[in-house]
């Protein structure tokens, strides 16, 4: 799964965050094994994710919630993690 946002000074959107279910694929090359309840092994089954691209997400913000005197907006949902609402020029 991917998870892309829209960058607009490419004019396109651009993925920012995957997640990807490997099987056993990885587990095999690392011997990430279980134990079964019947007692056989066998290979745990593991994820490959990018949790965010924070390069591209800093882009995102700056490009989508820019204003025309210089500042920025954060966007709604951000702001009690950052503690304020605007990026002044």
């Amino acid at each position: 799964f991917d998870i892309e946002t829209w960058i607009p000074s490419e004019g396109r959107y651009r993925e920012t965050n995957s997640a990807s279910n490997t099987g056993e694929y990885q587990a095999r090359g690392i011997g990430a094994k279980y134990r079964k309840k019947d007692g056989k092994l066998g290979y745990v089954h593991t994820l490959n994710a990018t949790a965010i691209a924070i390069g591209r997400i800093v882009i995102t913000i700056l490009e989508n919630h820019s204003k025309s005197d210089g500042s920025v907006t954060i966007p709604q949902a951000l702001q009690p993690y950052l503690g304020f609402g605007v990026i002044q020029r």
